[in-house]
Order: C-alpha cells, then sequence, then structure tokens
C-alpha cells in the first residue's frame, strides 16, 4: 500500500536557492537528485579532502550554501537542507 502513498521526505521535489541552483540548476528536484549533482560537482572539481575522502572542501561556490570552509560528508545534507524549499 506504501506505493499509493504521496512521495515525501527524499523523493519530495524541493526548489533549491539562488546559490544552490548554480550547481542543481533552478529546477525542483528530488533531494536524492540535488545530492547526486552536489557529489558530480564536488568530484568533477576535485573538492574532496586527499587524507580524509569524506571531508569536502568548500571552493568559491559551495562556501556561501555550506558557510564554512569544509564540512564532512555527512554535515553536507543538513548544510544543503537550508538551501530547499
Amino acid at each position: 500500500m506504501a506505493e499509493t502513498k504521496a512521495r515525501g521526505g527524499i523523493a519530495k521535489p524541493v526548489t533549491p536557492s539562488p546559490e544552490l541552483a548554480k550547481i542543481t540548476g533552478s529546477a525542483a528536484l528530488p533531494r536524492s537528485e540535488v545530492v547526486s549533482k552536489m557529489w558530480e560537482y564536488i568530484k568533477k572539481n576535485n573538492l574532496q579532502n586527499p587524507a580524509n575522502k569524506r571531508e569536502i572542501i568548500a571552493d568559491a561556490t559551495l562556501k556561501p550554501i555550506f558557510g564554512v570552509d569544509k564540512c564532512t560528508m555527512f554535515e553536507m545534507n543538513k548544510l544543503l537542507s537550508k538551501h530547499m524549499s
């Protein structure tokens, strides 16, 4: 019966903030897709700390989203939630 339930949680489309839209585009996307696009950006721009792959180093585009110079991949999801409505 769960299949008929309205989409919510990670599948619910969210609208990215203008800062986040620089990476994801401005269209509403499911949270899972936002996270996927973030990882594409992080890997493409080599922003993982080579000594600790769980740590993400913020560049000029990520800094306004994260509000910090670096964060862990677990903290990233919490920081991203402030930029999705």
